[in-house]
């Protein structure tokens, strides 16, 4: 089995607010990657003692541990249980009702010798390549999908449209949030390679328009992990030097990569 994990923060001046793990049992049996990517809050409050890597951190490891524990829960009850159990970590201190508390997207594979299951929550992406080569992006792209007015400020998002009807989820402190996800299970003969990236990586494709998600994975699966990421670095680079006013959004991104070809 060929695995990669590349994960780098925006600035190496700040903490990396992304997550990543691959975990192998010791059965030998299956697997599962898990990628997070932590939702960098506005400056102001966010009702939270902690900042942001130390949410994706515990979420994160809890998330790894019960999928690799709870091979026959759903991974939708699976991320429930992660979200309940990093919130009463913290619920004695911080207001886990605002807004802002500390949350991230998720994306979660778990495989045996019989399925590959999936779990993506908002805008971190999953890439599944098939025998013959056939990639599927498995997405959520409800964010993507909010006329532009919704997302105008800040305080726009969080009054209409951040975890709410009609708007996007992301895994924050309440576990009813895990039946937004959009999942599902393909058969493992099915499935050559899979990658998980944050949307910090997925730049390559969706904003930078270097090629499809096939030609995404492709790319990763010749080049390697790292080679993404350092083009996306490149393409930030180039973007800021030609536009005399940035783009919405981050200039350079946190940008993870997880790579598995499954044998």
């Amino acid at each position: 089995m060929r695995t990669e994990l590349v994960s780098e923060p925006g600035d190496p001046g700040r903490a990396n607010e992304d997550f990543a793990a691959v975990a192998l049992p010791a059965s030998g049996q299956g697997g599962a990657v898990v990628v997070l990517d932590g939702v960098t809050p506005p400056r102001g409050g966010t009702g939270c003692l902690h900042p942001v890597p130390w949410y994706t951190a515990r979420l994160g490891g809890a998330l790894t541990e019960l999928t690799v524990s709870l091979p026959d829960v759903p991974l939708t009850e699976v991320l429930a249980r992660a979200i309940t159990r990093t919130a009463a970590a913290h619920e004695r201190t911080c207001d886990l009702s605002h807004p802002r508390t500390p949350q991230a997207t998720v994306v979660v594979a778990r495989w045996d010798a019989e399925t590959v299951a999936y779990l993506v929550l908002s805008d971190s992406a999953l890439l599944l390549r098939s025998p013959d080569g056939a990639v599927t992006a498995v997405l959520d792209d409800r964010l993507s999908r909010l006329p532009a007015a919704s997302l105008a400020t800040d305080a726009i998002v969080d009054a209409t449209v951040r975890n709410k009807e009609g708007g996007f989820f992301t895994a924050a402190a309440d576990p009813a949030v895990a039946a937004r996800a959009v999942t599902g299970a393909v058969p493992r003969g099915r499935v050559r390679a899979l990658a998980a990236l944050t949307d910090g990586a997925a730049r390559w494709v969706d904003r930078f328009g270097e090629g499809g998600w096939d030609d995404c994975l492709r790319f990763v699966s010749k080049e390697g992990a790292q080679a993404l990421v350092d083009r996306v670095r490149e393409l930030e680079r180039a973007d800021a030097r030609e536009r005399e006013r940035p783009r919405r959004g981050k200039a350079h991104d946190d940008a993870t990569v997880v790579y598995v070809e499954l044998p």
